[in-house]
């Protein structure tokens, strides 16, 4: 199950990713700003993406979520392919947003699954190992996107990135298991389904849940500057094919993203057994210590240089996830588990996805004229360095929250 829904995570992120490796052809092909850019690949996936994801978390909570994730995912592959056929700005844009309807349907369903697959204690450990999904998936988009578009063309791209999720749908449909709900809640949790009003009132008033939920939504804003500006920074600054980039780039988010994310989840096991209060500490202070190597990397002349230290910056950032996926999970009854990743998701994509994006390709047309080619990196360190002071604030906040909430005293009855 976890394999299944690893890969899944990562078909997730290489369609949703794979644009960015195309991006700067796609600007040649439409005449497109970075402004528009960054609508495109924040705005019109990450509004339908939260749209979609409340009525998915809520049929998660009560139905079959293995189904859903199958559906989910046979649907994104098809827009994805869909993409390939775009004739301008508003096509691409329906396109994107049919995208982000699939992807807002699996999250919710496949982090329930794992919370009921998995004690608490293994819970961050397994939280860990899906999270190599989202940088598999990203140093997929790149590296595969890049070489087809290489190969054909930035259509073809799209076309041959989707359709192979329909097997895996398949597969997850004909081959996976559906947990019983909620067999590793704490005693006495209350395992019936709440009407939906109750359910977004126990959420929103959840003090850990959601410090946990907005921390995520800002430092996840390094997240995706990184994985969706990248490449087309080194595009600009160092003058190589884009398959080239696709390779090279591709393979640093893998080298980075695949220790990280595991050497993260043991790491907020090791740390919790000893203080629960660490599943906020931890990503609080990755969140703000991946900036510095990432300023290293952006203010690097040479190419390897660049490679290494933005390695460096990836591995420590994502080395924050296991202890917010976990958290969030142990923070809420497990009846309303979808939905809560489904608020969590609606903060994180607006936030840390179309908020993001957008402010950096802005942010980025208006230092054109006097920065040049290295514009857009000024914008990418710039949200980066603000996103990394603000979660390590929220985090610091949430781990305050964890005493007088009953939080800790729930963990040590689990």
């Amino acid at each position: 199950m976890l394999g299944l829904l690893t890969l899944t995570s990562a078909f997730s992120v290489a369609d949703r990713l794979v644009f960015s490796i195309l991006l700067e052809d796609i600007k040649a092909a439409f005449s497109l700003s970075d402004t528009e850019l960054g609508l495109i690949g924040g705005a019109a996936f990450s509004i339908i993406y939260v749209l979609a994801g409340f009525p998915a978390a809520r049929l998660a909570d009560r139905s079959t979520r293995r189904t859903i994730v199958a559906a989910a995912i046979s649907f994104w592959s098809l827009m994805t392919a869909a993409c390939g056929l775009a004739t301008g700005f508003w096509t691409l844009f329906l396109a994107r947003t049919g995208v982000g309807v699939g992807e807002g349907c699996s999250g919710p369903s496949s982090q329930s699954l794992v919370a009921d697959y998995f004690t608490r204690a293994e819970l961050a450990k397994a939280m860990g190992f899906l999270t190599i999904g989202a940088s598999m998936g990203t140093a997929g988009g790149l590296l595969i996107g890049g070489q087809l578009a290489e190969i054909f063309d930035w259509r073809w791209a799209f076309v041959l990135m989707g359709l192979p999720g329909l097997v895996l749908g398949a597969i997850i449909w004909l081959t996976m298991r559906e947990p019983e709900r909620g067999r590793y809640a704490p005693a006495g949790t209350d395992m019936a389904q709440r009407p939906l009003g109750e359910t977004i009132r126990s959420l929103v008033t959840n003090r850990v849940f959601m410090g946990l939920a907005l921390g995520w939504a800002v430092q996840i804003m390094i997240g995706y500057a990184l994985a969706f500006w990248m490449a087309p920074i080194m595009l600009r600054q160092f003058g190589i094919s884009t398959g080239d980039v696709g390779l090279y780039l591709g393979l640093t988010f893998f080298l980075g993203g695949i220790p990280g994310p595991i050497l993260g989840g043991y790491l907020t096991h090791w740390l919790c057994l000893r203080d629960e209060r660490w599943r906020a500490w931890l990503p609080g202070v990755t969140s703000l210590g991946a900036v510095l190597p990432l300023a290293l990397s952006l203010t690097s002349g040479d190419f390897t240089t660049f490679l290494l230290w933005f390695g460096f910056a990836y591995a420590i950032y994502v080395a924050s996830q296991a202890g917010i996926l976990s958290g969030i999970q142990a923070a809420v009854e497990p009846a309303s588990r979808g939905f809560a990743v489904a608020i969590a998701l609606f903060f994180n994509n607006l936030i840390g996805q179309a908020l993001s994006l957008f402010v950096i390709g802005a942010l980025s047309d208006a230092l054109t004229p006097a920065q040049g080619p290295q514009a857009l990196a000024v914008a990418v360190f710039a949200v980066c360095l603000a996103a990394g002071v603000a979660a390590l604030a929220i985090f610091t906040w949430t781990a305050a929250q964890m005493g007088p909430s009953g939080y800790l005293e729930k963990m040590r009855g689990g």
